[in-house]
């Protein structure tokens, strides 16, 4: 029995000195969390008030009961992706590019036509359609982040193979069309390549590409045109294209400073398109007035700071490109959703994440939230001693 236990404690020693060893996982950061509840707690709200008027005479609106399931299974498969290794999400992103690209694929064979594109994918055996933009800009994110990390991002091969991992995704998205989506990915794959270390004329030259593609575009395609039109003009065009940035126009006069009161909103009563899911922000800057849209802003600002946070204290590579890319994958479409209802940017289509209705954004979302809390809780168990050490090795 001795015998055996000194066997034991030996082998104890060994693996303790040689052996990986799994990181040790703190608590969520707080200040991720406090702002992605915040804003999820409010969009629960807004969801009420915005498609209540549609459910006259039922107990609760069908959108709120739904939006609020949604909501529920999102928290848990953030918590399930928490308790993900992030080596783990290293080792399934290309295969998850690949099944992203493979959805896009499918969407455009067999997909529903819906307002002139096919964005949606009926798969059974789940209760809602599949929007495959939605994975597909979360796994290239995850793919480009992983491939930045293992090779030398100044590299022009290493940005031949991140424009190779970018342009399939961004052509079959502007096939559905959805060009709105294939921007985003080129932003988000933009972002991942500065802040890995590529170089600027290589980003420029690329930035050019994309604006003189987006203006091929514009002009090739009547309904981008006309979209472009009624961003540019759209009391020209009120009753057409400038429609509902002009309705969300009225919704911000209206609201003032401190709004006309939760719930005592006109413009959703079927004056503003899509009010529940796209101009939601228009509905909270009408009910709850200026006041309601900075303590949304602020919030999706406090959670930029945040993951900024998270990424620039890790050290291992890939963690910091992944925290980066997922903290950009839920800010960046939250500013450009802001930018089109106030007018500063042409109609997307966008959601507000975490505020918008959406099962496929809420779950997409849910994917990030828990990706960048689980690196922040392996970086704060970090002694103080062994983060320093590693920062001086990288900048040497």
């Amino acid at each position: 029995m001795s015998r055996s236990r000194s066997a034991a404690s030996a082998h104890a020693r060994t693996r303790k000195r040689g052996a990986p060893r799994a990181p040790d996982v703190g608590a969520p950061d707080g200040a991720v969390l406090t702002a992605a509840a915040l804003l999820a707690a409010f969009g629960l709200v807004m969801i009420y008030s915005a498609t209540a008027p549609m459910a006259m005479g039922q107990p609760l609106p069908p959108h709120f009961v739904r939006h609020g399931a949604t909501l529920f299974v999102a928290a848990l498969l953030a918590a399930v992706t928490f308790r993900i290794p992030v080596d783990l999400w290293r080792w399934m992103a290309l295969p998850a590019w690949g099944v992203s690209v493979l959805l896009l694929a499918a969407t455009l064979a067999f997909g529903i036509e819906a307002n002139g594109a096919t964005r949606w994918l009926a798969i059974p055996g789940l209760p809602a359609s599949l929007q495959a933009a939605e994975v597909a800009r979360f796994a290239t994110v995850l793919a480009v982040a992983s491939l930045l990390a293992r090779a030398r991002p100044e590299s022009d091969r290493t940005l031949l193979h991140c424009v190779a991992l970018l342009l399939l995704p961004a052509a079959l998205l502007a096939l559905q069309p959805d060009f709105g989506s294939a921007a985003l990915v080129a932003m988000l794959v933009g972002a991942l390549l500065f802040v890995a270390g590529a170089r600027l004329s290589r980003l420029f030259a690329l930035a050019g590409a994309g604006v003189a593609v987006l203006a091929a575009y514009i002009w090739a395609r009547p309904y981008a045109l006309a979209r472009w039109t009624g961003f540019l003009a759209p009391w020209e065009s009120a009753r057409d294209e400038g429609f509902q940035l002009v309705q969300s126009f009225v919704a911000f006069g209206r609201g003032g400073t401190f709004g006309v009161g939760l719930g005592d909103g006109r413009q959703k009563l079927s004056y503003l398109p899509e009010a529940h899911t796209d101009f939601i922000l228009s509905v909270i800057a009408e009910e709850v007035g200026l006041l309601g849209v900075l303590v949304v802003l602020g919030c999706f600002a406090a959670l930029a700071v945040a993951g900024l946070r998270v990424a620039r204290r890790t050290q291992e590579p890939f963690a910091q490109l992944l925290a980066f890319g997922m903290t950009a994958f839920l800010v960046v479409p939250a500013a450009v959703n802001a930018g089109v209802v106030m007018g500063c940017l042409p109609t997307t289509g966008f959601t507000l994440p975490f505020v918008s209705f959406g099962s496929n954004s809420l779950a997409v979302c849910a994917l990030a939230l828990g990706i960048v809390l689980r690196i922040g809780a392996v970086e704060s168990r970090q002694p103080a001693r062994g983060r320093r050490s590693a920062a001086r090795r990288s900048a040497r």
